[in-house]
């Protein structure tokens, strides 16, 4: 279709047209609208309820204008949800260049410029010039890597894309950046949680909660993950995924979102 002026008009026309489609859903009373260009977001945006019912029964526990820091942000679901639902103060943390354009989009249909702030870095255990590999390059994609050459479930990653850029610590962010110290952490990042976690513990005995999407059968993610994250003084409160998970094939069943509280 590029290969002549009237293909690459078209085909231009194409794209232009599918930045533009956007979907309004509900949760609890709270409207949202997000950018739409493809099949991918198309569902996310359907399973908005659905795919992750235990992550906005979390968000909706949050005090108002909590800080709240949304480590693998992808296209701002729980970002715009966050500071919608409950007024909080987002930073929202994406690395992927497919997703940083339609997290913006999210950001402004939603009207939250001025409370959710995009991070476009990827987190690690310190101040590291490494590659970002992806498994897609499709806008919305998931399960890519910074620094490693595993994925979410610890075997070899599928990679298709890559590019070089600068990862930094949780305790980096702060000292560094001078974003404020989080109230809550979300953290969904395909298998590097625990190496975010290692440089983080400064700002983890900072936090009330954090929700960390584990692997139980990653058995180096689980572990470490643990260790850190009582090393910081949290405890571990349970763990949920949807009930469809578990009928699925792979390492999805054994994926789930683990709640970790301040101890009191």
């Amino acid at each position: 279709m590029g290969k002549t002026s009237v293909g690459r008009y078209c085909f231009g026309q194409i794209v232009d047209n599918s930045m533009g489609r956007t979907l309004e859903t509900e949760h609890r009373g709270i409207k949202l609208i997000f950018s739409v260009p493809n099949a991918l977001n198309q569902y996310r945006v359907d399973t908005f309820s659905t795919k992750e019912p235990e992550t906005l029964e979390w968000i909706d526990r949050f005090p108002q204008g909590s800080v709240v820091w949304d480590i693998g942000a992808n296209v701002g679901l729980y970002s715009c949800y966050a500071a919608k639902a409950r007024g909080c103060r987002v930073f929202a943390f994406e690395p992927s260049v497919f997703n940083l354009e339609l997290l913006a989009r999210n950001i402004h249909l939603n009207h939250l410029t001025d409370t959710i702030t995009i991070v476009p870095l990827p987190l690690s255990d310190e101040l590291a010039f490494s590659k970002l590999s992806m498994t897609t390059t499709h806008w919305g994609g998931a399960l890519s890597t910074f620094g490693q050459s595993y994925g979410h479930d610890g075997e070899p990653l599928a990679k298709v894309f890559e590019f070089p850029t600068i990862g930094l610590s949780m305790l980096d962010a702060v000292n560094l950046l001078k974003i404020p110290q989080p109230d809550y952490i979300k953290m969904d990042v395909d298998g590097i949680e625990h190496i975010i976690l290692k440089g983080g513990l400064p700002i983890l005995r900072g936090i009330k909660e954090a929700s960390i999407e584990i692997n139980d059968n990653f058995t180096t993610q689980a572990v470490d993950a643990r260790k850190y994250l009582e090393e910081a003084g949290l405890s571990f409160k349970g763990k949920k995924h949807a009930d469809y998970f578990d009928l699925q094939a792979g390492s999805t069943r054994y994926t789930f979102n683990q709640i970790w509280v301040k101890q009191s």
